[in-house]
């Protein structure tokens, strides 16, 4: 005799219709995907054989010369500036641009301060050497003083450790102790008290952390080249840079 167990709950019924209409759009959604893919490789296939004018390579050296010189004499002009009264040590600094219009020198700079793609960003430690990179990449970059909401959000939300050279989401302790143990630092919550209080051991958590990859949200804007004080995009934004943090977190 089979005992039916009278307090069982009756399985939710899903109609047919349902059933069908989630196998169209998760097939609509297969194709979908394949095709986007198939245009990708298409383009950067066409774009290995595109024919370049000689006036477009003319422009590219122009721009990208012109960008050296500008660099020179945005350096020059902080030299004869009185010392900048900075109001944090903590700077968190964002690639805004591409590589259009780049000089080597500055892609170099940019490559040592990890900032190798796009809305990547990383923390940094305020002082005359760090200021000097920025100052020569400022129309590539932006920054500011981060606030200690937005650091424990980066942290939480899109933190990852350097393993291997490799990146690993900060999502167990036991990772965190393991590179950073020696250093008293064991779980999450450290690192975020190094990096928002710029700590004695920051330039080892700073390295340790990953780029942190930000949002791109929808329709965002390319940014220009002009300073955030005169009206751009680039540059120094001080505190207001947690707005800018808040809309690509």
């Amino acid at each position: 005799m089979v005992m039916v167990d009278e307090d069982a709950k009756p399985l939710n019924y899903v109609h047919e219709t349902v059933l069908r209409k989630r196998k169209v759009n998760e097939e609509w959604a297969i194709k979908k995907r394949e095709r986007v893919d198939a245009k990708k490789r298409r383009y950067a296939e066409n774009k290995k054989f595109a024919i370049k004018r000689p006036e477009q390579f003319v422009k590219e050296y122009r721009d990208k010369e012109l960008d050296r010189v500008r660099a020179r004499r945005r350096l020059l002009k902080l030299r004869k500036l009185p010392a900048i009264d900075l109001k944090s040590n903590l700077l968190f600094v964002i690639r805004t641009r591409g590589k259009n219009d780049m000089s080597p020198q500055t892609g170099k700079v940019l490559r040592r301060l990890r900032l190798r793609h796009i809305l990547s960003g990383v923390f940094l430690r305020a002082n005359d050497s760090v200021l000097r990179m920025l100052t020569s990449v400022e129309p590539f970059i932006t920054y500011g003083y981060p606030n200690l909401k937005n650091v424990r959000e980066l942290v939480y939300k899109k933190g990852c450790g350097m393993i291997d050279k490799q990146p690993v989401p900060l999502t167990d302790n036991n990772v965190i102790e393991q590179a950073l143990g020696k250093y008293g630092i064991i779980c999450i919550e450290d690192i975020v008290h190094q990096i928002a209080t710029v700590g004695p051991h920051f330039k080892t958590v700073a390295s340790f952390l990953w780029p942190f990859k930000l949002k791109r949200p929808e329709r965002f804007p390319t940014m220009k080249k002009k300073p955030y004080k005169n009206g751009g995009d680039s540059g120094n934004r001080e505190e207001h840079i947690n707005e800018f943090i808040e809309m690509l977190n």
